[in-house]
């Protein structure tokens, strides 16, 4: 989505009600921030909004970005979110072969994530439990669920974005398109300056 460099919009204050709006859309789509959601988004400070390509809003807060929304497209957040709050979202893993495709743009296949080396959640295993299936329990996922995707070997996550198939549908078919478009590290969202 963001494959290109790019200089950031005008920027504009959120209202404080569109802001109280947002932190509880981040809450209900990412039930787990909700501990950390007054450190993220404190009350006091001020959320910017900056327009991006694409209709892209980007929200920002001193010059961190948070999340992003395409239109009325669930809330998806920037990687730099996702590296401090790793365990909040629904994750999943790709096998060492898709990093390189993952990291130039190219779009995540379903063999990347059912391989050996990948992980899909296992609704028999607890989400809490991080032995099992190397901590990729839980539910299974379903389609336009926004999700983090990690890479075996390392320690941050590479992608996020929106299913375009459910995880147990990818289990089936072992083949096709799992997410199309995302913010992955060293895209164009990444490397935008703010300052």
């Amino acid at each position: 989505m963001f494959k290109k460099e790019f200089s950031p919009g005008a920027k504009s204050k959120v209202k404080s009600s569109v802001q109280r709006g947002i932190r509880q859309k981040a809450i209900e789509i990412y039930p787990k921030l909700e501990p950390y959601i007054d450190e993220i988004m404190p009350k006091k400070e001020q959320l910017d909004l900056v327009k991006i390509p694409d209709r892209v809003s980007l929200y920002v807060l001193n010059a961190t970005p948070l999340f992003y929304q395409h239109m009325d497209d669930p809330l998806i957040p920037h990687l730099s979110l996702v590296h401090k709050y790793p365990h909040c979202f629904h994750r999943l893993r790709i096998d060492r072969g898709a990093i390189r495709f993952v990291l130039s743009g190219a779009t995540l296949m379903v063999p990347g994530l059912t391989s050996p080396g990948g992980r899909l959640p296992d609704p028999t295993i607890s989400p809490d439990d991080e032995k099992g299936n190397d901590g990729y329990g839980g539910t299974e996922l379903n389609t336009g669920e926004v999700v983090v995707v990690e890479a075996e070997g390392k320690d941050n996550a590479c992608l996020v974005g929106v299913l375009k198939m459910s995880t147990k549908e990818m289990k089936e078919k072992k083949k096709g398109v799992g997410m199309e478009g995302g913010h992955y590290v060293g895209d164009g969202l990444w490397k935008l300056d703010l300052s």
